[in-house]
């Protein structure tokens, strides 16, 4: 690989990471701190709020800190794209498409990135790269894509639990 690619590689890396990481630091320390997050949970139908937190900041954390270092990269990226698709799922969605309106943009671009990342592999300036054990090409990309499927359906199986919705109040005729 080409020097230009390899730095390229890490540069994404390193900005993919680190966003995960602050968005999970924001998600332990930032405003609501870990009750507010939970809270924020409960309100999308997930259960076991605090759970639900704590599983986010460590996933965000985690993942974020395995992608500066191009450690693990399907698996971390398998992490991201996870976390974006049930965020994109229970959160955006609704919102349609434009981050403005509170919509999917972002996470879809945090997610598609992700597997470009799972796809390409972390480049040669990467802990896989200098042990030998970078997974590229359809398999990075299947492994990543196939374990952030199962760890949403599994999480969304097992967790989210929305509330029905209120019936409608006669109107009186």
């Amino acid at each position: 690989m080409m020097n230009a690619d390899a730095s390229v590689l890490l540069l994404v890396r390193v900005i993919v990471g680190t966003t995960m990481i602050l968005h999970g630091y924001n998600h332990w320390r930032g405003g609501g701190r870990i009750a507010g997050t939970a809270g924020w949970f409960e309100g999308l139908g997930l259960r076991h709020g605090r759970l639900q937190a704590w599983m986010s900041v460590v996933t965000e954390i985690g993942a974020g800190a395995l992608l500066v270092a191009g450690l693990l990269t399907s698996l971390a990226a398998a992490a991201v794209m996870t976390v974006m698709l049930i965020a994109g799922l229970l959160a955006h969605r609704p919102n349609g498409f434009f981050v403005f309106k509170e919509g999917f943009e972002y996470v879809l671009v945090l997610g598609a990135v992700s597997l470009a990342l799972a796809v390409l592999g972390p480049g040669r300036f990467s802990v896989d790269s200098a042990g030998g054990i970078a997974v590229t090409g359809w398999g990075g990309g299947s492994l990543a894509l196939g374990v952030a499927v199962v760890s949403t359906a599994g999480l969304l199986a097992t967790f989210w639990r929305p509330q029905p919705s209120a019936p409608a109040e006669p109107d009186g005729h």
